[in-house]
């Protein structure tokens, strides 16, 4: 299966910039993986598509304001760190720009209350620094920190809660599951009222979320890996759930990612933490997920050929070519789907 399978013609135009004022406002379009139909809604509608007795599962991850503006100690040269992964208390796995000016033993400082020495490089010539400090280092970096906005947003987020669901509670991402952002606690509730399972997983979004896939065969491709956890407590939820027949429906590919990680070969779930890098594409058997809420994606990336795995690669290009011509947003801060 090639990368150029997945190509689809985005105009600039429908990447969204910024969010909408209200979150469940957003346009939602309803697949049928089987069919191919589409509807058109407004995201609020989801509620007329979920039964009593389906689960629908959060990821809860929490996005760190991981993008740092600081100077090099010797030559006062401005620098920007993106933290990517924390590899113990105080040590830190980053991107620098520029890199040519963070070689091993070179120190930075930021706001004069945070200074990161490089102590090795890492893989794709990511830095891993050692961070000293007064204080906490949590309250620190939300002082001094901003967003990390993906690359395609260049705009300014005026809030940066916008950038976080409202479920956010274990920070660790370096990049939001955007499928989240249009839910309400508004929405959660009528959706409990319902009759909903609403279960949690947590995984830290890194930012090879948004790494293009540079090969042509994508069985070549390497993912990135990411940290998740899931308690007993929302296993069970889940696993009690398939077993009374529910449907199983992650909101987003990262929560679809980490399910299907956990998952044994039946479809059941233990509580567990570990990596990730469980590559999905189309000719994968879904384990545990029978439906997916998720926002448009990139072409030729990974997550448009996750979504393609659950509905078909011509089910899912159709879909993408129709959302083009309807207008819908795209990306981080566009519309949504829902997969039934």
């Amino acid at each position: 299966m090639k990368t150029s399978d997945f190509y689809f013609n985005l105009p600039e135009e429908l990447i969204a910039q910024k969010p909408l004022e209200k979150r469940d406002e957003s346009r939602l379009m309803v697949l049928d993986k089987n069919t191919g139909e589409i509807e058109h809604k407004i995201f609020k509608d989801v509620l007329d598509y979920l039964k009593e007795g389906d689960c629908l599962v959060l990821n809860n991850t929490r996005v760190l304001p991981a993008r740092l503006i600081g100077e090099k100690l010797e030559t006062k040269g401005k620098m920007e760190f993106l933290l990517l992964k924390r590899i113990d208390i105080d040590t830190w796995e980053v991107l620098v720009k520029p890199g040519k000016r963070a070689k091993i033993g070179a120190k930075f400082s930021f706001g004069n209350k945070l200074i990161a020495q490089v102590i090795d490089i890492g893989e794709e010539g990511a830095r891993i620094v050692k961070f000293s400090y007064d204080g906490v280092f949590e309250e620190i970096l939300d002082e001094l920190g901003s967003m990390p906005l993906p690359p395609y947003i260049t705009e300014k987020l005026e809030d940066k809660e916008r950038y976080q669901t409202v479920y956010s509670k274990h920070e660790g991402s370096a990049a939001a599951p955007t499928a989240g952002l249009h839910f309400t606690k508004e929405l959660l509730e009528k959706i409990k009222q319902k009759g909903v399972e609403i279960a949690f997983v947590t995984l830290h979004v890194g930012l090879g979320t948004f790494r293009p896939v540079k090969v042509e065969n994508i069985l070549e491709h390497k993912m990135h890996s990411e940290f998740y956890t899931i308690e007993k407590e929302e296993a069970d939820k889940i696993n009690n759930c398939k077993k009374q027949g529910g449907r199983i429906i992650p909101v987003g590919t990262t929560s679809c990612r980490t399910l299907e990680s956990v998952a044994n070969e039946d479809g059941v779930l233990q509580a567990k933490s570990g990596w990730t890098d469980i590559f999905i594409y189309p000719g994968y058997e879904f384990k545990v997920v029978d439906a997916l809420i998720t926002n448009f994606h990139l072409p030729e990336s990974t997550l448009i050929m996750l979504v393609g795995a659950l509905t078909g690669k011509e089910n899912i290009l159709n879909a993408y070519n129709t959302a083009v011509d309807e207008k819908y947003r795209f990306f981080s801060f566009g519309d949504a789907m829902f997969i039934k």
